[in-house]
């Protein structure tokens, strides 16, 4: 019987039957990685959902002092529903400095749209940097 065993680069020996464990696992987890979607490059960021109607009245977020004291630059993304009328319904955090989100949470809160024929959600971002 043959010695199917081979020499690791690392001073040791895998059997046949472990490198072809190994080999599978890989070949799977390559064939699930490229079949679940394309990767986004580096630093690339997907676009927030827009909002179709018009914004009517727009509040700027206050920039907290603690923010501004410690220098806190970011993006805050927070979702939002508008029901028919045009007021906010919802808000909902997607990302951001949370010290900065909160500030981000009130000024939409008081954010009014066009009226429509139904519900929009959509995400708004809002850029925080104490030097502008």
């Amino acid at each position: 019987m043959q010695n199917l065993d081979f020499i690791w680069a690392m001073g040791g020996t895998v059997s046949l039957r472990t490198l072809n464990h190994w080999v599978a696992v890989g070949l799977l987890t390559a064939g699930c990685a490229a079949t679940t979607s394309a990767p986004l490059a580096w630093g690339q960021e997907t676009a927030p959902e827009q909002i179709s109607r018009k914004v009517k009245s727009k509040i700027a977020p206050v920039y907290p002092e603690l923010a501004r004291r410690m220098n806190i630059v970011g993006i805050v993304k927070v979702q939002i529903t508008v029901d028919k009328a045009g007021g906010i319904k919802n808000t909902k955090l997607v990302g951001g400095h949370p010290i900065l989100a909160g500030a981000a949470m009130d000024a939409v809160k008081k954010w009014r749209f066009e009226s429509g024929t139904e519900e929009t959600i959509g995400v708004v971002e809002f850029h925080f940097d104490p030097q502008q």
